[in-house]
């Protein structure tokens, strides 16, 4: 297929999906749950709710940190670069992976969604064997993962994550896969209009607070996922509790399985528009 069509063709995939997102589908339950949920927010104190907001944004940039220079992850990034050198010879740093068709590159990013996935599945089934370190670990471990999946996706793309402005690209584009999905459009929006304003630029010129008050549901569906997990690991089949730990492996793997499709799409779509302005012309060198 041309490279051109098969472009438009990601991009109209891009559109159909996007379409789906403006639609609330939420069930009279899911909506009745929310508003639970925004009324228990609201009861917060505005001191307190400032002082957990300012805890989550600290700990999403420590962690990100953590993560960008693990050993873990700079080998995963020349494993990135091996397999694009054997698609393209002329590939010897991330930028350089702009040189592929976008065919190739979400093929590499397919390669390291897969493995991610894998990992979230495994780690929800093992907290799933209850204790209380495991249980507690699961919230971190999660962040862990799938902040990774988005770096990697990231370089798949040509995107290098270890500078301020593609920091907090991926940090919001994290943020804006965790909302609830009827409010996830409006961040997608918010993110399209980030990078069609963007100018070549080594740090970001935005808001950098990342948190608010809808981010806090995500916390607390994980604590109502985690007290069903502890009511279900009493049920024991051959001695192993397979519900909680199906429960735990099967919410972990829809987790990042939704923010690795969030983000690959996003570095596609930021690829495409993107590819004649900035890659064609030389600007990232």
């Amino acid at each position: 297929m041309n490279e051109s069509v098969r472009e438009k063709a990601i991009l109209a995939e891009i559109t159909s999906w996007e379409n789906d997102m403006q639609n609330d589908v939420r069930t009279d339950f899911q909506r009745t749950f929310n508003r639970w949920i925004d009324r228990n927010i609201e009861e917060i104190p505005k001191r307190t709710k400032t002082m957990i907001l300012k805890k989550i944004d600290a700990s999403f940039f420590n962690l990100h940190s953590f993560i960008q220079n693990s050993f873990i992850q700079q080998d995963a990034k020349q494993q990135i670069l091996l397999s694009a050198k054997a698609l393209n010879e002329d590939i010897f740093q991330i930028n350089d992976l702009h040189k592929l068709s976008i065919s190739q590159l979400h093929y590499l990013a397919d390669l390291q969604t897969s493995k991610h996935r894998l990992y979230s599945f495994l780690q929800g089934g093992i907290t799933g064997t209850g204790g209380i370190l495991l249980t507690g670990a699961d919230i971190p471990l999660q962040t862990i993962l799938n902040l990774r999946a988005i770096q990697m996706i990231s370089m798949c793309y040509g995107y290098e994550i270890n500078n301020p402005y593609e920091m907090m690209t991926s940090l919001k584009l994290y943020h804006a896969s965790l909302l609830p999905k009827h409010l996830q459009y409006k961040a997608w929006i918010e993110l399209k209009q980030d990078i069609e304003e963007e100018s070549v630029s080594y740090f970001y010129e935005g808001n950098e607070d990342l948190a608010d008050p809808k981010s806090m549901e995500y916390i607390l569906k994980q604590i109502a996922k985690l007290s069903v997990i502890s009511i279900f690991k009493r049920k024991l089949i051959a001695g192993i509790p397979l519900v909680s730990m199906m429960i735990g492996a099967g919410a972990n793997y829809q987790q990042t399985r939704h923010i690795s499709d969030f983000a690959n799409r996003f570095y596609q779509y930021r690829y495409i528009t993107q590819k004649s302005t900035y890659f064609d012309g030389g600007y990232y060198e």
